[in-house]
């Protein structure tokens, strides 16, 4: 095993963790860093970036929620080759966080190779959806725009072959997404039939922002968010792209067969 390590950060994370295994697996030296994980690293304490950091050949570059990117540690690593974890539609939806992320990126001299997943599935299961799907109803106002959900499997698949052997990766940005393009009520009527249990979807701003409200969210950052997704409507349906199986060799996993995968192991039975 190479003395020369891949850094994964948030690897507690949805995808981080998928990473870890999938690098693990193949016998891959890593260092598996989260604010909580075998390696401490915070990234609102730079002593905790150099020890990661050291010697290692990638990064795994995963922002938590929220936070924007830090030039500081970017420059420390700009000796290891950076996959990014982005998102499409950013331009869109004015994502600033996430293009400032990408911009630093490009402009650190480093190796670069940026990932743009669609919605992830796993925001049905272990996300934010969980528990609006628990009680049957889940708003999101993108009307009946087809989105391209992709798996946190495929993410992680793609990831830890650029990680692992970056040859003919470098300034790449991959779209990643699944298979097939479904509308939120479409995806929503997928997972009522393999969970067994009803799911209505509301795609108007409305039922959003009585729902937001509900759970006790601010109405300002509701309604930014509304205008965000709105530009995402508007859009129109997106198209599935080729890239999870140009990288990896293998298609991405279909919707149906994700919400199969989950209601079996139990992800909706609360």
């Amino acid at each position: 095993m190479s003395n020369h390590p891949i850094l994964v950060l948030g690897s507690t994370g949805t995808t981080g963790r998928r990473v870890t295994e999938r690098l693990r697996t193949a016998g891959v030296s890593i260092r598996a860093a989260s604010r909580h994980g075998p390696v401490h690293f915070d990234w609102d304490d730079p002593a905790t970036w150099p020890p990661a950091l050291s010697g290692a050949t990638a990064v795994y570059l995963m922002l938590p929620h929220e936070r924007p990117i830090e030039p500081g540690f970017v420059r420390a690593a700009a000796g290891a080759h950076l996959v990014l974890l982005s998102s499409r539609g950013i331009e869109t939806m004015g994502d600033d966080r996430l293009l400032a992320a990408e911009r630093a990126v490009r402009e650190s001299g480093a190796a670069w190779t940026i990932l743009r997943p669609d919605w992830f599935n796993q925001n049905f299961d272990e996300g934010f959806f969980q528990p609006a799907v628990v009680a049957g109803q889940l708003a999101m106002p993108v009307g009946d725009a087809r989105q391209v959900f992709v798996d946190a499997d495929d993410i992680a698949a793609v990831a830890a072959t650029v990680l692992a052997d970056p040859t003919g990766h470098a300034g790449h940005t991959y779209d990643l997404t699944g298979p097939e393009a479904l509308s939120f009520g479409e995806a929503a009527a997928v997972i009522a039939g393999a969970a067994g249990r009803p799911l209505r979807f509301a795609g108007d701003p409305e039922t959003y922002l009585a729902q937001q409200t509900m759970i006790g969210l601010p109405e300002e950052q509701t309604r930014a968010e509304i205008e965000a997704f709105a530009a995402l409507r508007d859009l129109g349906d997106q198209k599935p792209t080729d890239d999870v199986r140009r990288v990896t060799g293998h298609p991405p996993k279909g919707f149906a067969t994700y919400a199969e995968e989950a209601a079996a192991r139990g992800a909706w039975s609360g």
